[in-house]
């Protein structure tokens, strides 16, 4: 039987079913001790479905993330090679998501995947996170969702975001770090799940130079900020403007930036609620640490 559902939830119906589940595709030795403990949050309500990446059976699971992944980033030069998800992911870190019951999904996504009905779960997202060397903080490696393939009115609402949020939720994630592009889509996403820090603005060892590095506390009052668009207020009770924006169409700015960041002249952070009234195109203002509270 079912909690009660949160009120911010009632728009992602999809979730409450129990036909579309969390799902996670992790080898035995790497599974989380007392997950979903660490971060306080009701949203979750189904046991998640159990996968072992190294399972023989569990290939045509796999070969659908697979098309999940080619199909969202393959355009951007940005998919993963099979080698690097089994080396880089299956091997040393936490693979997560949502998946739907076969039987009750739409014949175009299962036509999307090429995924055969005989299979009783299909993967309908992807989330990956790595453990870095410093205890406590993960890298955020990749985010993908069958809602980048279907048109708006036949999306699940959040998807994507829920995806991430329940891996850093079931993980016990303390600290996230990750990469993305400035000018994406997904700096929107990303920036609603702690407080951002900009640890980097300019990354030429990236494929894309113009990729920017964050970090964040994970904090589940941002999460709700995704939903309810409301003023973070703990966030302007921290931080405070500075005169410096960063241009995501200049690769000038991103530099200076960069620099500023090398020259220890931070940390420095960006609003999620400026980002997500903005244009992705538009300058966004830089942020520090308020004297008083540093």
């Amino acid at each position: 039987m079912l909690a009660s559902i949160n009120p911010l939830l009632l728009k992602s119906e999809w979730m409450h079913t129990g036909d579309i589940r969390p799902y996670v595709f992790v080898r035995p030795e790497n599974q989380i001790e007392q997950p979903g403990t660490r971060h306080k949050l009701d949203w979750f309500q189904f046991e998640p479905i159990y996968k072992n990446p190294l399972d023989l059976k569990e290939l045509p699971f796999a070969e659908a993330i697979y098309q999940i992944e080619w199909k969202s980033f393959g355009h951007q030069s940005l998919s993963i090679p099979r080698w690097t998800f089994y080396d880089c992911a299956a091997m040393p870190g936490f693979i997560a998501g949502f998946a739907g019951r076969t039987s009750k999904l739409p014949r175009k996504i299962l036509e999307l995947l090429n995924y055969s009905d005989e299979h009783e779960w299909c993967p309908l997202s992807l989330f990956i996170i790595i453990p870095t060397m410093r205890k406590g903080e993960w890298v955020a490696y990749d985010l993908c969702a069958v809602n980048s393939m279907l048109p708006k009115e036949e999306q699940y609402y959040g998807l994507g975001f829920l995806s991430k949020a329940f891996g850093l939720w079931y993980a016990n994630v303390e600290q996230c770090s990750g990469m993305t592009q400035w000018g994406s889509p997904a700096l929107k996403l990303h920036s609603h799940y702690g407080h951002m820090e900009v640890i980097g603005s300019y990354a030429p060892l990236h494929t894309h130079a113009k990729t920017m590095t964050y970090r964040c506390e994970v904090n589940t009052d941002c999460w709700e900020k995704f939903y309810t668009r409301e003023n973070d207020l703990a966030f302007l009770e921290k931080y405070g403007p500075t005169n410096l924006v960063i241009d995501p169409t200049s690769e000038e700015s991103m530099i200076e930036l960069q620099n500023r960041i090398q020259n220890k002249e931070g940390p420095f952070y960006l609003s999620a609620l400026e980002i997500a009234q903005k244009n992705l195109k538009e300058k966004l203002t830089i942020y520090k640490i308020k004297q008083d509270n540093s």
